[in-house]
Formats: C-alpha cells, structure tokens, sequence
C-alpha cells in the first residue's frame, strides 16, 4: 500500500504489476470497495454502486483488408462528418483520405448476414465489432476474400475475485481551502483556485476565454448523475453538453453508468461560484463512454478508438481521456513496455490519428509510478498527444505520477498539472471533495487548453501543443517524472501571438539580464548597427511600451533601457535596427 497525502493509493496485493497502481475506490460508510482498473480511477471517498453496461464473453474484432467499391467517396466528405468537422480540417489545411471513409457497408452486411451482431464499426482501424456465442461462426467470417482477421477481444467477468474491502476514515463531500474567497475578475473559483492558479490559467480567463466556442469531448467510463447534479446545471442551462454516446453498452444511459468521467468532467465543466469552477466552464462538450470499469479487455482500446472517431465526426476540438491500458484480464492481450513506442497499440494508434485530424489529444500519464510497471501507458506514449504527469498545488511530482519516457525515447510526460489533492465535484451529493490521480491533471489541462486555442483559433493543434511545452517551467531541462514541466498558460498565450515583424537572426544580439528587475541591456557582437527603435508587446501582442531612440550598438558596449515603470510579467520587445528586426521574450519580475 502507498500512500499519498491524503489519499492512499492502494493495489490488489494478488495482482502485482498492474498498469496504473490505483483503483476504483468506493465509499459505503467505513469500508471501501474497489475494482481492478486501469482506468485512472482517483482515490479516496466515494460511494458503492451498481455498475451497468457489462461487456459480453463474446465479443470479437474483425478486421477488413480494404475499403474497395466503397459507396462513399473522399469527394463528398459531408456525407459522414459534420460541416464542423471539416471546418477543423480546412482551417489547419488538412484534406480528407481513406482514413475518413466509413466500412465498406457492404463488408458489415455480409458479416451480419452469417448471423452475428454487429455491435459498431471503427473507419479509421477498418473494422467491426461483432458479437456472437457460437464460435463456429468465427471461421466463415474469416473465410471472407475481405476479412484480415478475427480476434477474440472481450472475455469473462471475473466479479467479486477482483474486490476487496479496506478501511478509510476519510469522507466524502468536505473541502476545506484556504481560497474558498479567492477570485479573479471573472470567476470565483472557490476551493479550484489553486489547481488552475498553478498553471497561470487565470490570466486567460480574465480576458474571456474560457472555453466559448471550443468543444471537448470526453471519453471515460461513465458520467453518473451529471444530467441532475447542480455543479453542471449552467452546463444544461447553456446548452453546452451537446449529447452523449455509449460505446460499451450502446444505447446505454451514461448518467446511470460509472461515476468517473463525472468528476474528470468536474475538473473543466463545473460553475459553481465560491465553491468550484473549473478550467473551461464556457465551453460544450460531448460525453462519450468507452470504457467498461467492471473489467479490462482490449476491446476497450477499440470501443476508444470508434469513441475518437465520433467525436472527430461531430467537430471536437479536444478530446480528454483520463484511460490507459497495458495489462489485462486475459493475459494474452497483455502490451509490454516495448510496445509502448505509440505506435503498437490500437488505441495509440487511434490517438495519433486523431491527432491527424486536427484534435489536441490530452492523456493522463498514468498512476504507475510507484508500481513495477512505473512508465506510462497506451495511448499515452502516442507522439502527437498531450500526455499529462500530477503533481500537488506545490508543483512537487506526485510518487504515483507516471514517468517516461517512451520506449522509443520520446520525453513523456509533456507536461504536468495538479493532481494530487484535486478539486473535484462528489458525483453522489454535488460537494465539492477531491481526491487524487492523473485522472484530474489531465482535464485540467484539457480545459484550460480549449481556452488556449479560443484565445487564438487560427492555430493549429500541435501550435497549441508546442506552446504548451515551451511554456513549462522545465522546457529547457525536460526529464522523465515531469516532462517538460508545469505550464504556463498566459506565457503560451504569448508564445502563440504573432508579433506584426518577423524576428532577425543575422545580428548577434544579447538582451540581458531575463528575467530582469530593473534595468535591461542590449549588446551585440557586430560592428555597424544602428538601432533606430524600440518597442514592448505583452503577451496578448498589445503594444505596452515605445521609444524612438537614435543608438549606435558597439560590440562590447551595451546600451541599458531603463524598465522600473514596467509592470511585472512577460513580455516581447523588438529592435529596430539598420539590419533587420529582432524580437526577443523577457521576464519583469
């Protein structure tokens, strides 16, 4: 058992080298229930329910060769995704491909036909879905010219041999917090203040984005009571959960399902003044379940990759998923730490083709750092994606935060945010509580993302992605428990803002001290430049400060500009010279 203050981590003790140390834990008076997931299932409190939805034993991934003598053509896109969708496309110049084509329906019915149910269909790993409990029907499904293969993907239900009990003395629905009063100009954000002060979120509120206009969709395991808990009522008000889809049981109800995707949902949607607001209160979401918290199997992967594509359909412009997956009931179906290079594993696979599509992908990391496994898992090793570390209101890593990198070598985690002690809505009573798990650093920064990209919608979602990087406290000196570190999202605002001249690269300036204090000097090592003026931008690209100011730069010889009068924070400033232009960020502390 490890603990983390003040929450405990807990892993079955018969199951050693699980994916993601942590598990469902459910509150029912003094005992606490628990589930194997990987599913990055936060600790600490809350209430035992019955679960729906349960994965059949039968279940089986049939795989096409091909797309041919299709009825649908890359010409006429709108017949299968949505004009928001393919605005998405167009604004970051991406065209349509086979990728985008639906199954061949003709390859689904001749699969119906031999008697199964086809359960869904997945465009981009082309693909169905079927279920059926007579295996000799396997052999005639993949005796089809068009079938690549059958794999079974679901299995048993192992039940109650996968729970246990143990006592916890910590209850459920009370916070307290030292900023229970603090606001901004635009939000009283009660006890989440710190967890998006962290990563200097506000700022962006303040100025108006907070998610209006952005669409997230969020894949998880369920979304219990969201329909009548009061912390997303302006959510409903507002129209902003735009509908849900249920890839595990479909047709199924979400808001009587798992209570995870809940409080994620908390960590971006909830508006409750004084008490909690979350990262992206503005924007609308889709709540799609792909995950079955009741066991693990790898049709889970698939149910999220047909999850990504829907949500690619209907426009999402993020999408957060607080999942991962190495190790399974079937051991058969088990990833090992080498098929962690984002490119193995279904669901990576789907990520970064997602990703492809002009979607900022946001990941938990994972739980495991504490565990054997230690490393992230799929589709958190996926390149293209937003893979997020915890770490408490302090910025100290959390011990159970996920480390990287990829099998490949790629820096993972990218970057981290609170998610130890977080803020978060009891899905049973509507209190405020928190609990802990890259569960909820992931939303977080999912949230808060969305407004990033609203405060400068002609980006692209690796624009977005890279401003996130280089705006982390660690970017230079990136490792493997924080990646490239917190980030700073008034400083990634900045990065993203597009100065009105191209910066000069063929003078050798040196703009020093950054950060400054008072004053700021400018030398260079060339002979023959002039520098005719100057000007500082703040990071919204509004002009703060301007001289025209006649100097002859030496080398050796630096000019100072006197800064006292300017403000504390981050800016740009541009010289003007007989030699071009050159635009440099500096830090007023």
């Amino acid at each position: 058992m490890v603990k983390s203050d003040p929450e405990v981590l807990i892993k079955h003790p018969q199951l050693p080298g699980l994916s993601f140390a942590l598990y469902a834990v459910f509150f029912y008076k003094h005992r606490l229930k628990y589930m194997r997931k990987n599913v990055f299932l936060l600790l600490g409190f809350l209430l035992s329910i019955q679960l729906s939805g349960q994965v059949g034993p039968d279940r089986y991934w049939v795989k096409f060769t091909d797309k041919n003598n299709s009825p649908y053509s890359i010409d006429q896109p709108e017949e299968y995704l949505s004009a928001r969708s393919l605005a998405r496309r167009n604004k970051q110049g991406i065209g349509i491909d086979s990728l985008d084509l639906p199954v061949n329906p003709d390859y689904i019915q001749a699969v119906k036909d031999i008697g199964v149910q086809v359960i869904y269909s997945t465009k981009w790993l082309n693909s169905v879905v079927i279920y059926t409990t007579n295996s000799a029907l396997l052999d005639e499904i993949e005796a089809l010219p068009f079938v690549q293969g059958v794999s079974k993907v679901s299995g048993k239900n192992y039940g109650d041999s996968h729970k246990a009990f143990f006592e916890n003395e910590y209850f459920p629905g009370h916070h307290s917090s030292t900023n229970a009063g603090k606001q901004s100009q635009s939000y009283n954000y009660g006890a989440a203040y710190d967890q998006i002060h962290l990563i200097n979120g506000i700022p962006l509120h303040e100025q108006g984005y907070d998610g209006q206009g952005m669409m997230i969709g969020v894949l998880d395991a369920g979304f219990l009571n969201v329909d009548i808990n009061t912390a997303f009522d302006s959510l409903w008000n507002n129209n902003q959960i735009l509908g849900t889809r249920d890839f595990v049981n479909p047709g199924g109800n979400v808001f009587q399902a798992h209570y995870h995707g809940a409080m994620v949902l908390s960590t971006m949607g909830a508006n409750l003044p004084g008490q909690m607001v979350g990262t992206a209160p503005k924007a609308q979401y889709w709540l799609i379940r792909t995950e079955d918290a009741e066991s693990e199997y790898l049709i889970e992967e698939i149910n999220w990759v047909a999850g990504a594509e829907f949500a690619d359909s209907v426009g999402v412009d993020v999408i957060n998923t607080s999942l991962g997956y190495s190790e399974f009931d079937n051991p058969s179906q088990n990833h090992t730490y080498a098929d962690m290079d984002g490119n193995t594993t279904p669901i990576s696979i789907g990520a970064d083709i997602a990703a492809s599509k002009g979607i900022l992908c946001v990941n938990s990391a994972g739980n495991s750092g504490s565990s054997a496994w230690y490393y992230i898992t799929a589709p958190a090793d996926a390149d293209s994606i937003c893979t997020v570390g915890a770490v408490d209101n302090n910025g100290m890593i959390a011990d159970f935060s996920s480390h990287g990198p990829t099998s490949d070598g790629q820096i993972k985690p990218d970057v981290c945010a609170t998610g130890s002690g977080t803020t978060i809505i009891d899905p049973w009573e509507g209190n405020v509580s928190y609990g802990s798990g890259t569960s909820f650093s992931s939303p977080i920064t999912a949230g808060m993302a969305a407004c990033l990209w609203q405060s400068h919608p002609n980006a692209n979602n690796m624009e977005i992605l890279q401003a996130m990087r280089e705006s982390a406290d660690k970017y230079d000196n990136p490792d493997n428990a924080y990646g490239y570190g917190i980030p700073d999202f008034e400083m990634a605002m900045g990065l993203l803002t597009k100065i009105p001249e191209t910066a000069f690269a063929g003078t050798n300036f040196i703009v020093y001290p950054n950060p400054i204090r008072q004053n700021l000097y400018i030398s260079t090592s060339d002979t023959g430049v002039r520098m005719s003026s100057y000007s500082i931008f703040d990071l919204s690209g509004r002009l703060v400060y301007a001289a025209e100011k006649q100097i002859n730069l030496r080398p050796l010889a630096p000019v100072q500009l006197k800064l006292q009068k300017l403000e504390p924070g981050m800016y740009f400033i541009r010289l003007l010279t007989n030699k071009g232009k050159y635009v440099k960020k500096i830090t007023k502390l």
